[in-house]
């Protein structure tokens, strides 16, 4: 009898779903062409707070008419590594795509962070054929490298928000604070428990699970033990987190 390649989803599974989608600030997007094609492209990439992909599109390009005419669509993130592209984890999310109203609450809050996840988009962001959309999840398909396959739901993937207003609403004080405030602490988050290089590190954004860090183009992402819901819960993680990067070697 054939064994099922599908492994059941576990808290692993997760948290390498949610690392590859909070780390990536591009991916290669799959629309529909209005006679049924396939149609790959590759988008620049943010994320909202509870890990919904957004993407910043011209009316211009392919997928965007894509897009409207059929919301379907894919990312495929895909960080690679070196040898074999396949022995590395990657991700394709199945997704709905939802144009986002630039002068609502949701719309400025997507303007920010994307903006934060990719500071070069401010050169074009106010064009008038520019607009972002949110890509609504519906499933998605992990590969962890051979043999590590997982068919996941979108609850999987995102990040609970159901009880984080507050937090929501104090994110963007947070990370100015952070940045203003804190600048030490957030490089020793990047060197001394993520591995990365010395630099000027920045956050571009929180979460309930973590912590998005930026030194110009490089990407990484400061995974909380457990889910915080409050601006105090906030706090107390990453003074916490600042302590034990402190006493790492």
């Amino acid at each position: 009898m054939a064994t099922d390649p599908i492994r059941p989803t576990d808290a692993s599974a997760r948290g390498l779903a949610r690392g590859l989608l909070r780390s990536a600030r591009s991916a290669s997007l799959a629309t529909l062409t209005p006679e049924g094609h396939p149609f790959a492209s590759l988008t620049s990439l943010a994320t909202d707070m509870d890990g919904t992909p957004l993407i910043l599109v011209s009316s211009l390009s392919g997928h965007t008419g894509n897009l409207i005419a059929d919301p379907r669509c894919s990312l495929l993130i895909a960080p690679g590594g070196k040898g074999d592209p396949l022995a590395h984890a990657r991700i394709t999310l199945l997704a709905s795509a939802e144009k986002v109203e630039r002068d609502s609450d949701f719309g400025r809050r997507v303007r920010r962070r994307f903006l934060a996840r990719q500071p070069k988009a401010s050169l074009y962001v106010d064009f008038p054929d520019f607009s972002f959309f949110a890509l609504r999840l519906q499933r998605a398909s992990l590969n962890g490298g051979f043999g590590r396959a997982y068919e996941l739901e979108a609850s999987d993937v995102l990040s609970d928000c159901s009880q984080a207003g507050a937090l929501v609403e104090a994110e963007e004080g947070a990370v100015d604070h952070m940045n203003e405030d804190h600048a030490e602490a957030i490089g020793l988050y990047a060197t001394r428990l993520l591995g990365g290089e010395e630099g000027a590190w920045r956050l571009s954004g929180v979460d309930p699970d973590g912590a998005d860090l930026m030194l110009g183009d490089r990407a990484l992402r400061l995974p909380f033990d457990e889910p915080v819901t409050t601006p105090d819960a906030l706090r107390k993680t990453l003074v916490a987190l600042a302590g034990k990067a402190r006493e790492a070697a």
